[in-house]
């Protein structure tokens, strides 16, 4: 069935597309029809961060930025949705076109620019839409800076995101490793995150506080990264953002476009940052993200050092049931 639809919809720009899929999964949500035809969620339950999650398979940031369909991404079988990236002011992004299909490499390129309609709309949406999604199917929200706001003064709008978030989000994610908001990766350096971090941990201490870092920082960046993100105040690491890498697999001609890459080439760099930081995260849980689209890549996110996963452009390429195949695949293998 997806496979009809995901011949139809890549008829159209894969932003109209985008924002098509996200209207219709809040109408259909709505009117309770998603659930019907996809069934229960599937069950293989997780505990992490003081949370519960029905399973391990969870929506990467970036699909719905402004909590457009939470409900209606939960209802397709999600153990949890974040949602994301989200700033203190609304702002547009970079200049359309900026999502692009690499469709023979199962891939996506974007360089959105953290386009958002600002933190006090998607709170609104998530306080609206919090009863219908099950305790066991956390949301978190993923926040960053206004592509205007100085890395000097970066803290102070991860500040006011997350204060504001914090009284509907399960856990907040700090975005430092977007390629596409110029000098973003900068606050990930050491002497830019350390204080930061602990900005921030200090106005949420309840919640559970993640860092989402980059596939592409040097290994000796990434060790030191890695060692110091308990003591600054993270809970949790989520491996990987997009990368700015360009596979020599790549067949694609709009490989050319400027932006993130992920996907199914995105696979093993993010695997190979597992395995870098795991060891080093003095028992920080991490989540594994970046070019699953099998029960195998989930397999050996875990097999890593992963407690859980998450999918985005694998979606897109797959459809709902990916969700499905990954929590059977994960059931199989524990057994």
């Amino acid at each position: 069935m997806y496979g009809l639809l995901r011949e139809s919809l890549f008829t159209l720009d894969a932003e109209r597309a985008h924002s098509v899929t996200l209207e219709g999964l809040r109408c259909l949500e709505r009117l309770g029809v998603s659930r019907l035809a996809l069934g229960s969620p599937p069950r293989l339950e997780r505990r992490l961060f003081g949370l519960r999650f029905r399973n391990p398979v969870g929506l990467a940031a970036g699909l719905d930025k402004d909590g457009i369909a939470i409900a209606g991404l939960a209802a397709l079988g999600f153990g949890f949705i974040e949602v994301g990236t989200v700033t203190p002011k609304p702002q547009p992004g970079s200049t359309k076109p900026r999502l692009f299909r690499l469709t023979a490499d199962q891939a996506l390129i974007n360089r959105m620019g953290f386009n958002n309609l600002g933190v006090e709309h998607l709170v609104r949406r998530i306080k609206d839409v919090r009863s219908r999604i099950a305790d066991d199917c956390p949301i978190g929200v993923n926040i960053g800076k206004n592509k205007d706001t100085p890395n000097e003064d970066a803290a102070q709008d991860y500040v006011m995101c997350a204060s504001r978030v914090a009284e509907v989000a399960d856990y907040i994610t700090l975005n430092l490793s977007s390629p596409n908001t110029l000098g973003l990766r900068d606050l990930a350096r050491v002497e830019s995150i350390a204080p930061l971090l602990a900005a921030v941990k200090r106005c949420v201490e309840a919640t559970p506080l993640l860092v989402k870092i980059s596939p592409d920082m040097a290994d000796d960046d990434l060790e030191a990264l890695a060692k110091g993100l308990k003591n600054w105040g993270a809970d949790g690491v989520i491996a990987t953002n997009t990368t700015i890498a360009r596979p020599a697999s790549l067949t694609a001609r709009e490989q050319a476009q400027q932006g993130g890459l992920s996907g199914a080439p995105l696979f093993e760099r993010s695997y190979r940052t597992i395995t870098r930081i795991a060891p080093h995260l003095s028992g920080l849980p991490l989540i594994g993200c970046g070019g699953v689209r099998t029960a195998k890549d989930a397999q050996r996110m875990t097999e890593a050092g992963a407690s859980l996963v998450q999918i985005y452009t694998g979606l897109i390429y797959e459809g709902p049931q990916l969700i499905h195949r990954i929590v059977e695949g994960l059931k199989r293998s524990a057994s």
